[in-house]
């Protein structure tokens, strides 16, 4: 028999069914309840602590017992971690939030989250029924009440305080055991951890109470495991004996926002994150999906006048633990955004200020903006967090995390531009400057995630229109053959922000159609040439990209190799501080090789890329179109130049300046790896780099958009002679010996390691490996025919090809090539991804 969720009740209520069970584990007969304790007899000489929820706190027994006088009544349930690992996993500010309530069942009572997906927006109170009864709901905790007094009830909820909330080790996923202890499993083996009850209780401290919140915190501890596989691989790095790890968890029963916020529709072509449920009241002739934006809630003073002051302005605070000229930064950064809001009619309601001393961040009051310091695994990512109102989609609370080393990176990369250290004069500026402008684009970033914005990866073309793109710093030779940085970011709001927030946050005067309006402002955006593209991969859209600048990416490409040219012909100890091992150069000297890795993605899109609107109908956008011809040759041609020898090559004087690495400076991350042992390989370098351009041109979707848009228009250069044209400047290019000839027959190896992966590849399109295998055959044949003019260089080369063709005759689908090196890390060198979801939206950059 399935019982809903109010039947379960009355059945429970009327003692039909029970909770009590006997030692076989069969229901049995209700046990008759004693007589309920007074609150009086249950709080006497406890401390009261009055606000949303009274609570009362037992310092003897470190007992929390609360007064539930709002059965049935929904409020926001918080839950987030105060204090972070340290080592990409588990951090500071990483949260959740729901919608809660209690709920009176027989004798217990029921901390409910019930379903908001799944909607009946009608007064037919029986199509409402039948929503809620067809969608299961959740319990997320069961409470037998220690005391009643009239309608109220006392609970004692130091069980659901002192737990696991934030479920870490699900989080780092990992297994869990069975049974009522949570623990954690590493993924490469070694010891289990699990919550250790008597090394955890209720943190006091942070445990408060307001008006319209009730906050609480623990202290959690969890044990075991093994130190030398933790599950985050590092042991040590976890905590001072990492078979103890000590977090702090806090959780929150937080008023809802009254019901006078209006949601706005969602639009495509807006940047707004969606807020959606599904409306099963919808006629059938409207969409059953209900979308609308997630958005702040902000309204004006004066309605009808422009600019006007808010009611409420929105306000974010920076973390009091930043450095103070990187905290100068995050508030001067954050404070772009009021340039955007003033231009949708608002005076001075954005702020950004130091968060005030003694306050709490986890305080759902408060919009914040942490900084997290790690241990350096994964490097520097950074996420914004928006947590709504599940009802309406309306952000309650903002919560950026930045990693600490952000401007550590760019720093870096500034030290590798300029080569600043010259014994007797002093370090420019200049450097710092570039780092701290970082952090100002970054904080104003994370916090356009936090109030509703997607990424638009389209806006650098248009002069950096949004600091929601992900910027690549912009850089130029001097007449004198130096770098020029000074203007590396941009300075202030983007013009695409501005719109973006005109249409969101605009607030119209009484009896405005506001579709029509938004239209209008939607239409004047368009007129102005702006097109947001989110991330939506595939590597299709030429002028939609992480990390690219200049309107155009191949011109771009053009730049960034002269300049990459320049500095590496010059490379020295410069680009060390004094004192610093020699071997250290290698450190700055990854990200100058290394420097047009983004740009490679960016050109390849170019390449059977296809331009496209998210347009809606009738809006005058052109939805779709391909790349000219020309342009997708000449996309080519600058991508096989950063694979000529010329392009790989590093200057003699420099290899030998870098040694094997020194005690107490191993290897790391940041680093080449290599074949040859300890000592510095420039091949293998090369090989990173090389394989990174060849990978992108091989994509089996690139390969299938070629096929599929020379078919539909015979002007395109289709797969076989884009394959034709690489294979001509590889494996058919003349003959180079020496250094840059081993570089040569690393190039040619890749290009057919690729070209043998695509035609191998399951997942690729039977026409696409129909075509890959032609070139393969043809090359074969190439290289037979070549042998008997071959350099006894080049024939070796030409024998190691055929093997691996052979091997890949002999079984296709299982051929694998040895794999390429790996390049070090990238983003977030400058950045790296974001996440929405539902009742929050991360965005990591």
């Amino acid at each position: 028999m399935k019982l809903t969720f109010n039947a379960l009740a009355v059945l429970l209520a009327a003692g039909t069914l029970s909770y009590a069970q006997n030692p076989a584990g069969n229901a049995g007969p209700a046990k008759p309840a004693a007589t309920p304790a007074t609150f009086a007899s249950v709080t006497q000489g406890l401390k009261k602590y009055d606000g949303f929820f009274n609570f009362y706190y037992d310092e003897k027994t470190g007992k929390v017992f609360l007064e539930v006088d709002k059965l049935d009544k929904e409020f926001l349930y918080f839950s987030s971690l105060t204090d972070g690992v340290g080592s990409g996993g588990p951090e500071r500010g990483q949260a959740s939030s729901a919608i809660a309530k209690f709920v009176k069942v027989g004798p217990k009572i029921l901390l409910v989250e019930p379903v908001y997906n799944y909607r009946a927006i009608t007064q037919n109170p029986d199509e409402k029924k039948a929503v809620e009864n067809n969608f299961a709901k959740s319990v997320i905790w069961g409470f037998v009440p220690v005391a009643t007094e009239g309608e109220k009830m006392l609970i004692d909820i130091t069980p659901f305080i002192v737990r696991d909330s934030q479920n870490i080790a699900s989080r780092l996923g990992v297994r869990r055991a069975a049974g009522p202890v949570a623990v954690s499993q590493p993924s490469g083996g070694g010891g289990v951890y699990k919550m250790d009850d008597t090394r955890s209780v209720l943190y006091i401290g942070n445990t408060k109470n307001f008006p319209k919140n009730t906050e609480f915190e623990a202290l959690i501890t969890f044990t075991g495991g093994n130190p030398s596989t933790s599950f985050f691989g590092g042991g040590g790095g976890l905590a001072p004996d990492p078979s103890a790890i000590t977090v702090n968890m806090h959780q929150s029963f937080v008023e809802l926002p009254d019901d006078k916020y209006k949601s706005r529709k969602f639009d495509t072509r807006s940047a707004f994150g969606q807020f959606s449920y599904m409306d099963f009241s919808a006629p059938m002739d409207e969409p059953i999906n209900k979308r609308f934006i997630r958005r702040h809630r902000l309204e004006k003073k004066n309605p009808g006048s422009a600019p006007s002051e808010a009611i409420k302005p929105i306000v974010y605070y920076i973390d009091r633990g930043a450095p103070a000229p990187v905290k100068a930064a995050l508030i001067e950064g954050g404070a772009f955004w009021n340039q955007a809001f003033e231009a949708a009619g608002y005076k001075n309601a954005f702020q950004v200020k130091e968060l005030p001393e003694g306050a709490d961040p986890m305080d759902i009051r408060y919009n914040v903006v942490n900084w997290v310091n790690r241990n350096g695994s994964p490097r520097g990512f950074s996420y914004g967090m928006s947590f709504i109102d599940p009802r309406t989609g309306e952000i309650i609370k903002g919560v950026v995390t930045l990693g600490s080393d952000r401007h550590r990176q760019d720093y870096l990369i500034a030290e590798g531009l300029l080569q600043p250290y010259e014994d007797g004069k002093p370090v420019p500026t200049a450097m710092k400057e570039l780092a701290l402008a970082r952090i100002r684009q970054l904080s104003a970033h994370e916090i356009g995630h936090t109030l509703g914005f997607n990424h638009n990866f389209a806006a650098s073309p248009k002069d950096r229109a949004s600091v929601m793109d992900y910027p690549f710093p912009k850089f130029s030779l001097k007449a004198d053959g130096t770098v020029d940085i000074s203007d590396s970011y941009a300075k202030g709001i983007g013009s695409w922000d501005k719109r973006a927030v005109m249409w969101g946050y605009t607030e119209f005067p009484k009896g405005t159609d506001e579709d029509a309006a938004l239209e209008r402002i939607m239409q004047e955006t368009l007129k102005q040439g702006f097109i947001y593209i989110p991330d939506i991969g595939g590597n299709a859209h030429p002028t939609s990209h992480q990390w690219d600048d200049g309107s155009n990416p191949i011109d771009q490409m053009t730049n960034i190799m002269t300049v990459r040219r320049k500095v590496l012909d010059n490379f020295s100890e410069k680009a060390i501080q004094k004192g610093e091992p020699m071997a250290t150069l290698e450190e700055v000297l990854v990200p100058v090789y290394l420097l047009h890795r983004y740009q490679i993605e960016a050109v390849a899109k170019s390449v059977g890329g296809l331009y496209f609107t998210h347009a809606v109908k009738n809006d005058g956008q052109v939805i779709t179109r391909m790349v000219e011809p020309k342009e997708q040759w000449r996309a080519l041609e600058s991508l096989l130049n950063t694979i000529s020898p010329e392009a790989l090559a590093l200057p003699e004087g420099l290899i030998k300046k870098i040694p094997p690495r020194p005690t107490g400076y191993p290897s790391s991350q940041e680093t080449f790896t290599g074949h040859t042992g300890p000592t510095f390989d420039p091949i293998a370098a090369a090989e990173m780099a090389a394989g990174t351009t060849l990978s992108y041109l091989f994509s089996s979707e690139r390969a299938a958009r070629l096929i599929e848009y020379n078919a539909r228009d015979e002007n395109q250069p289709g797969l076989m002679p884009v394959i034709d044209k690489i294979l001509e400047k590889t494996w058919k290019a003349p003959v180079v010996t020496g250094y840059k000839g081993e570089l040569q027959t690393l190039v040619n190896n890749l290009s057919l390691k690729y070209l043998l992966t695509l035609a191998a590849d399951s997942k690729a399109p039977e026409n696409v490996r129909g075509e890959t295998l032609l070139k393969v055959e043809e090359l074969g044949q190439w290289m037979k025919d070549k042998m008997a003019s071959a350099t006894p260089k080049q024939k070796a080369n030409i024998l190691f090809g055929l093997s691996q063709i052979e091997e890949f005759h002999k079984n296709p689908d299982k051929f694998e090539p040895a794999t390429v090196l790996d390049m070090p890390p990238g983003a977030p060198i400058m950045g790296l991804m974001d996440f929405m979801g539902c009742s929050q939206s991360f965005s990591q950059q």
